[in-house]
């Protein structure tokens, strides 16, 4: 891969993703098979004028392999460094640059209700630290090609072949081309903003989705919501962009405003395995009945986690026509398939979409009716004839998609 471009790429996710601050912390999350890439990224972090960086490495091998052979308990503990580095976190609010690569497949064979068990068992005692930096830090997911994840992609390809397609693939979603990716990145976070601005002007009441795959739903938006777009900020107004790629318009469905059916497009890679051919059934909001034809178990294990996770998170709005989707390819992950399709997420609501969040206390936040949950689980909905209806709080209808692209 050319070096220049892969300079561009890490300086647009320093500063456009991260937007490292003068005399900031910032920690690097990584697979060690990148350690290439990450020395261009802390270069850059430096050059940001970051204070200092540090690297928290992962390997998916050694991943699988502690949960292969630990028990449940061992691999639950949190220990008391753990706990302290998240309380100088909250003190420090270092910038996160997360790095992802990983085999879509890379837990594959592993007891799903074991790697559910340990999270139930961590995620109460981690929760506190992250409801307290909750919007009030930068952070970024990124990704680069892995040679599994290729070949994942790239099945017909040779190895180095396969490594080769998926960055160039990567860097064109990410809009890293030969031009100025940080002039095309602020040009393309006024356009979604419009989009949003546009969303908001409407008032929806409930969103209605229709296509041929059979989906056939309502979705009511959370009253005093607003629909975000490609960056956002934290409470001290810092503006940066969470997700590189992104196309997504997304807002907050009302919780127990949910009704009718919705089948997946595309696969879901959840817990390092892949869940196919999937659809949901709910009411009042409640999933009350899931199937799926490849990773049944998975998909009942993830709607059970605790009680959230069978309810909307999210609600994200991508035309058929985005530039991801044009590219025809099926990434196996999360970060570009849902670029490249509207899409919905069971689990965790975000703060950031409660309008005037800014100025509301930790408190008043924690009592907002959003739905919460240990995950957040983005599957994908969009397909070349789906037709959304918006209907706003006079009753108006409004067509906001038309075989899959914008009609507003």
């Amino acid at each position: 891969m050319n070096q220049r471009m892969l300079k561009k790429y890490a300086k647009t996710i320093v500063e456009i993703g991260a937007h490292v601050k003068k005399g900031q912390e910032v920690i690097i999350h990584s697979d060690v098979d990148n350690l290439d890439f990450v020395r261009l990224l802390v270069e850059q972090a430096y050059k940001a004028k970051a204070k200092k960086v540090s690297i928290e490495w992962s390997d998916s091998a050694i991943t699988k392999l502690h949960y292969r052979y630990q028990t449940v308990e061992k691999l639950s503990e949190v220990p008391n460094w753990v706990i302290e580095k998240n309380k100088y976190q909250v003190e420090t609010l270092p910038c996160h640059i997360h790095i992802i690569s990983s085999d879509p497949d890379a837990l594959k064979g592993i007891d799903q209700k074991k790697v559910s068990l340990v999270r139930k068992n961590t995620y109460p005692i981690l929760k506190p630290f992250r409801d307290a930096m909750d919007n009030r830090y930068q952070w970024v997911i990124a990704a680069i090609p892995s040679v599994a994840w290729a070949k994942k992609v790239f099945p017909n390809l040779s190895k180095k072949a396969a490594v080769e397609a998926l960055w160039q693939s990567i860097l064109k979603a990410s809009r890293i081309d030969e031009n100025d990716p940080i002039a095309n990145w602020h040009q393309h976070n006024q356009t979604l903003q419009q989009k949003c601005d546009t969303l908001n002007q409407l008032h929806l009441h409930h969103l209605h989705y229709k296509n041929s795959l059979g989906t056939n739903l309502t979705v009511e938006i959370m009253p005093n919501t607003l629909f975000v777009g490609g960056g956002e900020n934290t409470i001290d107004g810092h503006f940066y962009n969470p997700n590189i790629p992104t196309e997504e318009c997304f807002g907050m469905p009302k919780k127990d405003g949910v009704n009718g059916i919705v089948y997946a497009s595309k696969p879901l890679s959840y817990n390092g395995e892949l869940i196919e051919d999937f659809y949901f059934v709910f009411k009042d909001g409640k999933v009350i009945e899931a199937h799926a034809k490849k990773g049944e178990a998975l998909l009942q294990e993830m709607i059970a986690m605790d009680e959230g996770a069978s309810f909307l998170g999210e609600v994200a709005l991508v035309p058929y026509q985005s530039p991801i989707s044009l590219m025809n390819t099926l990434f196996y992950n999360t970060l570009f398939d849902e670029n490249a399709s509207c899409h919905l997420a069971l689990g965790h609501a975000f703060s950031n979409n409660i309008q005037n969040y800014e100025k509301m206390t930790l408190e008043e936040i924690e009592a907002f009716p959003m739905n919460r949950s240990m995950i957040h689980v983005d599957f994908m909905i969009g397909t070349s004839d789906l037709n959304i209806i918006g209907v706003d709080n006079q009753g108006k209808e409004i067509p906001i998609f038309k075989d899959g692209n914008w009609v507003i």
